[in-house]
């Protein structure tokens, strides 16, 4: 195969263009594609004649994986995977990659945002204001932040972010997560059980899995804390939403602050994102100019490492270059 041949074909852009992983990939000898949709039978279809596919956030299904004959690598441009069908790409002999480190101070910063603009009421005033009414006696008691609790359900490198920057603000911060390791932070590792019945404020830092998958539930939110606040800047199916939005009406959660749905984009006409209880980002937590930028380049450098025969950082199915079905 000559090297003017070889193709990436990138599955969505949402900042709009495939410019940077261009210019970076161009001097190999590589042309990107970029599809017009994420619809699976369009993907499958670009894909059947490129080398590697990089994907934000459409499914690379193992439909999309088998139609891509010639393909070695697949590279998720974020840090979760749930996207990827990595069991077919790792039988067809696939490296699956991602950026694990990517944009954690970017959602460790809209994690506090969120968290701090539900407790404040900024958003309810904001909202209020907006409608035509000021009025300081139509928000609920507000506490003080100091002193009180932040459960972090998960302890990954942006849960560690959001507790250095909580501990800043004076909240007492513990954590639940499948290993249980503090990292060397000092923070008080707890079962989920014991987060959910000592926080005040609960920030969610899961990955999405088929275990994890509602995570946050009727049952759960239950056991918490009457007029928690919570928030989600992970994944939207960590949430049952009609069982968050019972609770928000019921009072037993005060708050909640998300960028992530279930599905995406979701239906902005649902009675959850309706809630003036509710602060909505549209899956905004990893934007920055910077991280953007990062993001990309590192992805499009991964992408370089395999068409060359160098097995990239980040390969998360345990493969090698090299290495077949």
């Amino acid at each position: 195969m000559m090297a003017d041949e070889r193709k990436v074909l990138i599955t969505d852009a949402p900042w709009g263009d495939v410019a940077i992983e261009s210019a970076i990939l161009k001097p190999h000898g590589v042309s990107v594609i970029a599809a017009p949709n994420g619809r699976e039978s369009t993907l499958a279809e670009q894909a059947s004649d490129v080398d590697a596919i990089a994907t934000c956030w459409a499914k690379v299904t193992s439909a999309v994986i088998n139609a891509a004959a010639r393909c070695r690598h697949i590279a998720r441009m974020g840090i979760g995977l749930d996207n990827i069908d990595v069991a077919s790409a790792t039988a067809r002999g696939m490296l699956v990659t991602n950026v694990p480190d990517y944009c954690v101070e970017e959602v460790a910063d809209h994690a506090m945002a969120l968290l701090l603009a539900s407790v404040r009421n900024v958003g309810f005033f904001h909202h209020r204001i907006k409608t035509g009414e000021y009025d300081l006696k139509a928000g609920a008691p507000m506490h003080r932040l100091s002193g009180r609790t932040l459960g972090l359900i998960g302890f990954g490198k942006t849960a560690r972010a959001v507790f250095q920057r909580a501990k800043g603000f004076g909240l007492r911060v513990i954590a639940a997560s499948a290993s249980g390791n503090d990292y060397g932070t000092g923070c008080r590792m707890v079962s989920l059980d014991e987060l959910l019945a000592e926080s005040d404020l609960i920030s969610i830092h899961a990955p999405l899995t088929p275990e994890t998958r509602h995570l946050v539930n009727r049952g759960t939110l239950a056991r918490c804390r009457r007029g928690v606040f919570l928030v989600n800047t992970s994944r939207g199916g960590l949430i049952d939403q009609s069982a968050l939005q019972e609770a928000l009406e019921s009072g037993q959660v005060a708050g909640a602050g998300l960028d992530v749905f279930d599905p995406e984009p979701p239906d902005v006409s649902q009675p959850l994102l309706r809630n003036e209880r509710v602060i909505a980002t549209p899956h905004a937590a990893f934007v920055s100019e910077e991280s953007l930028v990062e993001l990309r380049e590192r992805v499009a450098r991964q992408i370089a490492d395999v068409l060359e025969g160098r097995t990239p950082p980040h390969v998360v199915n345990g493969l090698r270059v090299g290495d077949g079905p």
